[in-house]
């Protein structure tokens, strides 16, 4: 195990550290990292791209009485590895391990929950205004990428934290611009040398001396702040935070640790929003990385010696590939198409299309709110735009799709990839909620594949449909079926029954058609004769094909990878209660619990959502219908 890094018991041993001590252990951390996530899989590229950043902020500040808040936590594996958590950091992202964000309930370090971006300062300001309001004296530093800045929501914190005027530093962590040598060497120097002790009073001083000066005094203290504010806009970007009421620091180099120490030494003295910028490189210290940081954003296990990523198990089509295939084929005979990402191209498989219909593609940063937007403008002109978006992101514009969208009955499409659980990234990632909050939003119809054949008609279907449609479709491989040469539009509101069964009948949609279908066949040898019928649609349901299976058989099963609270099986028991149909139904879904990291097999097992979790469940919902039948005869 690492040397210098198994000898810190805590922060605190940083401050003992000479410098090249703290570049050895940036190397120590990287070779963690890389070893581990190889392993694991992980966000990698942007943990690298913070060691020295991330060693110097815990040198600098004293965590936790200091708070540290990472923005979407893709870069807090050296973090994790500062804080405690090296003899468990092998467990990264497995079942029941290290979570690969920071957690509020994992260490005091982690000061608060994220996952999603752009969240830091908000909740950083938060933090700020509280200790204010207690009279503490603790510092509070927000660490947000450049990419997360897209997203309104850190505008608004940027707005507040000027305006409240409260001490509280952001570090922006910007692995996108570089820094030009002469210009970045300059500036580096002025923002180092302009947050010093000396330079700090000697300001002070002089606006004093100014403000007191007879006559011209003033007129010279506005031409002074004239001068400096030209010569700090020419030479750095800060006018924009400036304008928010910051004072900003930088560009500065982060990976060099004297200028880090230097600057973040002098900054902790200063009060007041304070900003500082540091220029990083994504992947920084691992070759394969450094030149495709994008692969190594989010990526699966890998050979670290090679940088070779595994491939993935089956010889099936993602799910992803296959609705970027689909939507580029629908693309070629629809002029009106156009996709939107919100910073997602690789991951919702939109590449190729954005490469063939250049024209028709937009990527509109981290910015859900305004994707969805945007795309209702795109449908008031007569386009037909398809949202590309994962499940969990999608809830961040929800007054969007309800007011923007829906509520104008606009033909805007929501593929919402990584529908149900996920896996490794956590409660923060699963896409377990969406049937819940979209499946009452009038005008909405949203249909839900079982395997790749169905996503492609859904796919087509959507095209077709004059209003907003929403499809669902699941992280991973699909079936491996074989796929028609032109999708087929399916009638909206159609379902489909897939076994004929007296005892009882599944509703199960989605991804979990599969194991019902398998289910069913286990049951079957065992006496049980159930029907499983694909409903296909969340909304509208197919009230005759399921009103009628329902009376026939009697017993209703319901399995959705969805929160069981207004999930399908929610929309089942409705159903039926307005038909005054009162048959027994048995609801499989999710608990009202966020869902911890694991794989898929894992936890689908864990929830019995798998074929034995689903067969096991339906034989002692028989057995208690029949134990209740006999003592009501007895």
């Amino acid at each position: 195990m690492s040397s210098l890094l198994n000898k810190l018991d805590n922060t605190a041993d940083l401050k003992k550290l000479s410098q090249a001590e703290m570049k050895t252990l940036a190397e120590e951390i990287r070779e963690e990292i890389i070893g581990t996530v190889s392993r694991t899989g992980g966000h990698l590229a942007s943990s690298l791209g913070v060691v020295e950043l991330t060693i110097a902020l815990h040198r600098i500040f004293d965590s936790p009485c200091d708070k540290i808040v990472w923005d979407v936590g893709h870069q807090a594996y050296a973090h994790k590895l500062l804080t405690g958590r090296l003899e468990r950091f092998c467990t990264l992202r497995q079942f029941e391990g290290v979570s690969g964000f920071p957690k509020r309930d994992e260490s005091p370090h982690d000061c608060f929950d994220v996952g999603h971006s752009s969240t830091s300062i908000s909740a950083a300001l938060g933090m700020a205004a509280a200790r204010d309001v207690l009279g503490g004296d603790e510092k509070i530093v927000a660490v947000i990428g450049d990419g997360s800045l897209t997203a309104g929501l850190a505008f608004e914190g940027l707005n507040q934290a000027g305006h409240l005027d409260s001490d509280l530093v952001v570090v922006l962590n910007d692995n996108e611009m570089s820094i030009s040598p002469n210009v970045g060497a300059l500036s580096s120097f002025l923002s180092r040398k302009m947050t010093s002790d000396l330079f700090v009073r000697l300001k002070k001083e002089t606006e004093n001396f100014l403000n007191h000066m007879p006559r011209f005094g003033k007129d010279l203290l506005s031409i002074a702040k004239r001068a400096e504010d030209s010569l700090k806009g020419f030479l750095t970007p800060g006018m924009l935070f400036e304008a928010f009421g910051f004072n900003y620091v930088g560009p500065i180099d982060g990976h060099r640790l004297d200028e880090l120490l230097e600057t973040l030494e002098n900054v902790h003295r200063l009060k007041g929003p304070t900003l500082v910028h540091v220029v990083t490189k994504k992947g920084k210290g691992y070759g394969p990385a450094e030149q495709d940081p994008a692969l190594f954003h989010g990526v699966g296990p890998f050979d670290p010696e090679t940088g070779e990523v595994q491939s993935s198990k089956g010889g099936a089509a993602s799910y992803t590939a296959v609705f970027g295939q689909t939507l580029v084929e629908l693309a070629e005979e629809d002029e009106r198409i156009v996709a939107i990402t919100a910073a997602m191209l690789e991951g919702t498989g939109l590449k190729e299309f954005s490469q063939r219909f250049s024209d028709r593609f937009y990527d509109v940063g981290i910015a859900e709110q305004h994707a969805v937007t945007f795309a209702a403008g795109l449908a008031c002109h007569g386009l037909r735009p398809t949202v590309a978006v994962y499940s969990t992101f999608l809830q961040r514009a929800y007054d969007n799709v309800l007011h923007d969208v829906c509520l104008q009955n606009l033909p805007v499409t929501f593929a919402m990839d990584r529908g149900g659980l996920v896996g490794a990234d956590g409660p923060t990632h699963h896409g377990v909620f969406d049937y819940s909050y979209l499946r009452h939003i009038p005008n909405l119809t949203f249909m839900v594949p079982r395997d790749e054949v169905e996503l492609r008609r859904a796919m087509a279907t959507a095209q077709q449909c004059n209003g907003p449609f929403a499809y669902r479709y699941p992280r991973g491989n699909g079936l491996g079926l074989p796929l028609d040469a032109a999708p087929q539009p399916v009638t909206v509101g159609q379902g489909e029954k897939l076994r004929d069964g007296e005892d009882g009948v599944i509703f199960a949609v989605g991804v979990c058609v599969a194991p019902a279908l398998e289910a069913a066949a286990v049951l079957a040898e065992e006496g049980l004769s159930f029907a499983v019928v694909d409903p296909r649609f969340i909304k509208p349901l197919d009230r005759d094909l399921l009103l009628g299976e329902a009376g026939r058989t009697g017993t209703v099963v319901t399995v959705e990878e969805n929160v069981l609270q207004g999930g399908f099986g929610s929309a089942v028991l409705e159903l039926l209660d307005e038909a005054g149909l009162g048959t027994p139904v048995l609801r499989l879904g999710l608990p009202d619990e966020f869902v911890e990291q694991g794989t898929q097999d894992e936890l689908r097992s864990m929830y019995g959502l798998d074929t034995a979790g689903i067969a096991g469940k339906i034989r002692d919902f028989k057995g208690c219908q029949a134990r209740r039948h006999a003592s009501a005869g007895g």
